[in-house]
């Protein structure tokens, strides 16, 4: 597995071999949220950065998913629609939300690193 990179919007990105990055929302995320109840998946085109692509509904809010960076949506994780409580259950793994193929993928080093991100939600807590 690459390393982890991660948004102040608490989403996670990882690299996979064939150059798409996987996208999710982190375990602090999640705790924030609650109980997932219901995942709006993303159409699979192209997005600027920052343009809303998934929903995630909570007993407790519903909450926007946002492009990281810009690129083009390749898969979403067709197993959230029926199974959104994968997001809770195993949210660096199982509960991711899409992959996409980045616009520029050296733009994935402008994100925080673990050591940044763990900072953020210590900064938060």
């Amino acid at each position: 597995m690459s390393e982890l990179r991660f948004t102040v919007e608490h989403e996670w990105l990882r690299t996979e071999a064939d150059g798409s990055v996987t996208v999710g929302i982190t375990a602090f995320a999640q705790e924030a949220l609650g109980d997932v109840v219901y995942v709006q998946l993303p159409e699979l085109q192209a997005y600027p950065e920052g343009a809303e692509v998934a929903v995630v509904e909570s007993v407790k809010a519903a909450s926007s998913i946002n492009m990281p960076l810009p690129g083009t949506i390749v898969e979403a994780n067709a197993a959230l629609a029926d199974t959104p409580e994968l997001v809770n259950e195993a949210p660096l793994a199982e509960g991711w939300f899409f992959r996409f193929q980045p616009a520029d993928s050296d733009a994935l080093a402008s994100l925080l690193d673990q050591a940044a991100y763990d900072q953020l939600i210590a900064n938060q807590g």
